[in-house]
């Protein structure tokens, strides 16, 4: 088994007005080169979680990242104009929150954070800021709510 310490949590940069199967994200993926679904986990709207990559597979979800980590993304992550926007539906919050308490308890000490988290820090502040981000995904702040359901 790989050696894992951070669970990256995704969106999956689709309008909250449509939907994305799992298979069509499959497909997407493979269009850009990959070897099927980059992320480990998929959670739909209706909070169902599908297995799309093995855990002990090296997944392809953020660059310099990959080796040592899980790959989390939810459906949605755009509001009905293309915005970038926390749209998960309390389905999927409820089905994120078990999800990751589930592999904490599988892989303890893993850092949890969303993929804008791990921009690279352009000022040298040790702090990744709003206007540091290459993207919003996830579109809401995940070590914050992570953090406080581990104190």
């Amino acid at each position: 088994m790989r050696k894992l310490n951070l669970i990256v949590v995704h969106c999956s940069a689709t309008r909250e007005d449509c939907t994305l199967s799992p298979e069509a994200l499959d497909l997407m993926h493979r269009r850009r080169g990959f070897n099927g679904t980059g992320y480990h986990y998929y959670i739909r709207k209706d909070g169902t979680v599908h297995l799309t990559r093995p855990v002990e597979r090296i997944g392809a979800h953020v660059k310099g990242f990959n080796a040592n980590s899980i790959g989390v993304c939810y459906e949605g992550g755009l509001d009905c104009r293309g915005r970038p926007a926390d749209t998960r539906t309390p389905a999927q919050k409820a089905s994120l929150l078990l999800l990751i308490h589930q592999l904490q308890q599988r892989f303890p000490g893993c850092r949890v954070c969303g993929h804008r988290d791990l921009s690279p820090d352009l000022n040298g502040n040790g702090e990744i800021e709003p206007e540091e981000w290459i993207k919003a995904c996830p579109c809401f702040d995940v070590e914050t709510l992570f953090q406080s359901k581990n104190e």
